[in-house]
Formats: structure tokens, C-alpha cells, sequence
């Protein structure tokens, strides 16, 4: 990507995503529920799953956030939020899910596989024979195994007609992850969905369909505020224990890369493309809520190559 190819898409009124169904997987809170917002407000019907509901919390990842308020924020920005309780490890669930989209909307555009929910298992420091392996095991099922159920069944509606954009959310980009990305069990699930993306690209791009890979940067989730103890508004505090928190983003970032994805009639030459969302913003020209445009992947590339953190103003 050198110049920009063209400007996303103005959602100021105009409802470029008008007439769209999309699914974002998992999207009880952070990046995915910014992704559903951003495609709401572009005029999508978005469905939103996950497994925290106002009457029945997470036992994997307890929050207090709840699809029924994803699906509210949605609605509220401008598109249509649908909730669906959606456990992406079952596959009669998932079935289910893909059928009752079929039913109620007789097509599907936009899918965004963000399932995670295995930071609280991985292991730091240990060398992967010392990890937990049922801890192991549990972050490939939710990481990677969510995702190719969910793919199963979405894609044989997505593949009706040209057009459709499936998105594999990931950390890194498969340049970066050349790199070993400790601890095992998260550089596996990690970079498969690198790998999903590029042979659902060979093996859907026949039928027009497009599958790429996307990652952030350095997210400020409520998680990750929270844990440098700081919010939204005094983020930037969080930079005396650690400088390179100056890199960080808000998940709005990730979301208007999606949206500019979605919106975006070319979309097929990025087909099996590994994309971050910093490179996108110079690609369609959005930028972060506070004007800025973090470029976290070269930022990371210049500290780890010269062992020198950069100043973050030359990335932003």
C-alpha cells in the first residue's frame, strides 16, 4: 500500500453500509463491540454474539459488558443490533445462528471472526512443555477453532453473490509474527488466523468473496485501562510505567479499519492480505478519535531492531 487509494467512506448522514447484514463474533466488549458501533453507524444490521447476557454472565471471561448492549449501541449509531447468545465452540449453536440469519435477512456480507477470550490462561515465562496443557489446549479452542466453526457455516451464505468480506482479527501481522510471539500456545492462535484468512482467500475468492487478516495495535480495552489503572481521559498517565503506552489506540481505531474495509468496492485486492489497522489509516485516511494515526507496527519494528524505544510522536 503506498498512496491512498481512496477515502472511507463518509458516514456523516450517508449510510453507506444501507441494505448490509453483518456478523461480528463475539463482540461483548472491546475491539469487536467498537467494529459492531462503527458498521452500525455505517448503516449495517449487525449481528452480535457472545455469551453474556444481561441474565447469564461469561464463565470464561466474566464482564460486565453484555451483548444486549452491543446490540443497543448499534442501533443507536445508526444501524440495527441484533443480540444473539452464541457459543462459537458449539456447532449446532453456530448452525443455528447462520440459519436464523439466512431466515430473517437472506444474506450475509460482512463477517468479523473476533472470538478470543484466553488471556486469562496463558502462561508468561514458561517454556511450552512447563505450560498448563489443558490451559493450552483451551486457548486453540477458543482462538482458532471458534473461528473455522463460525467460517464453516457463515461462508456457504456469504458465497451467493460477489462482494462478501470476511475478516480474521488477529494480533500482528504476519510480517511481525515471523517473529515468535511467547508464549506457545498464543503464537499458535495467533497466527492461524493469518493462515485462515489466506486459504479462505484461495478457496472463496473464486466465488468473489474476500478474507483477510487484521490486526491493532496496542488496544486500550476497559481490560487494558484498567490494568495500568488509568481511563480514557487520563490514558496517558499510563505512560510513566510504561512508555511504549504511548502507542496505544482506542478500539475505535481497529473499528473504522473495518468499516473502511467494508465499504470499500475494491476490496478484493487485499484478498488473503495480512493488514493492520495503522496501515489502513494511511490507505483510507481515517485516523484514532483524538485526530492522531498510531503506527504501532513500525513503531514496535524500529524498538525491537535497535533496542531503543522511538519517540512516539514520529508514529502517530
Amino acid at each position: 500500500m503506498n498512496t491512498p487509494h481512496r477515502q472511507p467512506a463518509d458516514t456523516n448522514g450517508a449510510k453507506p453500509l444501507a441494505g448490509k447484514v453483518a456478523l461480528v463474533a463475539g463482540a461483548t466488549r472491546g475491539g469487536a463491540r467498537a467494529i459492531a458501533v462503527e458498521l452500525g453507524r455505517a448503516g449495517a444490521t449487525v449481528y452480535v454474539t457472545g455469551r453474556s447476557t444481561r441474565d447469564n454472565t461469561s464463565q470464561t471471561t466474566p464482564s460486565a459488558q453484555t451483548i444486549e448492549e452491543t446490540a443497543e449501541l448499534v442501533t443507536t449509531a445508526g444501524g440495527q443490533g441484533i443480540a444473539a447468545v452464541v457459543d462459537h465452540l458449539q456447532p449446532e449453536q453456530v448452525q443455528a445462528l447462520t440459519e436464523r440469519i439466512d431466515e430473517e435477512q437472506g444474506h450475509l456480507d460482512v463477517l468479523v471472526n473476533a472470538v478470543w477470550g484466553g488471556d486469562h490462561l496463558l502462561e508468561h515465562g514458561k517454556k511450552m512443555w512447563e505450560c498448563d496443557l489443558d490451559k493450552g489446549q483451551q486457548i486453540l479452542r477458543h482462538g482458532v477453532q471458534t473461528h473455522f466453526i463460525t467460517s464453516h457455516y457463515a461462508l456457504p451464505l456469504m458465497i451467493r453473490k460477489p462482494g462478501a468480506l470476511v475478516v480474521e482479527l488477529t494480533d500482528g501481522t504476519e510480517e511481525f509474527n515471523r517473529r515468535y510471539r511467547e508464549p506457545f500456545y498464543y503464537d499458535l492462535a495467533k497466527y492461524a488466523p493469518i493462515r485462515m484468512a489466506k486459504a479462505l482467500a484461495q478457496e472463496a475468492g473464486e466465488y468473489g468473496c474476500t478474507a483477510l487478516s487484521l490486526t491493532p495495535g496496542f488496544k486500550r480495552t476497559e481490560a487494558v485501562l484498567e490494568k495500568y489503572g488509568v481511563s480514557e481521559d487520563n490514558w496517558r498517565d499510563g505512560c510513566k510505567t510504561d512508555p511504549t503506552f504511548a502507542m496505544s489506540e482506542t478500539p475505535a481505531y481497529i473499528a473504522r479499519a473495518v468499516t473502511a474495509l467494508a465499504t470499500d468496492p475494491d476490496v478484493a485486492r487485499f484478498n488473503g492480505s495480512s493488514l493492520s489497522a495503522g496501515a489502513l489509516a494511511k490507505e483510507y485516511g481515517f485516523t484514532d478519535t483524538d485526530g492522531s494515526s498510531p503506527d504501532p507496527a513500525r513503531y514496535f519494528e524500529e524498538f525491537m531492531t535497535t533496542g531503543t524505544a522511538p519517540d512516539p510522536a514520529d508514529y502517530r
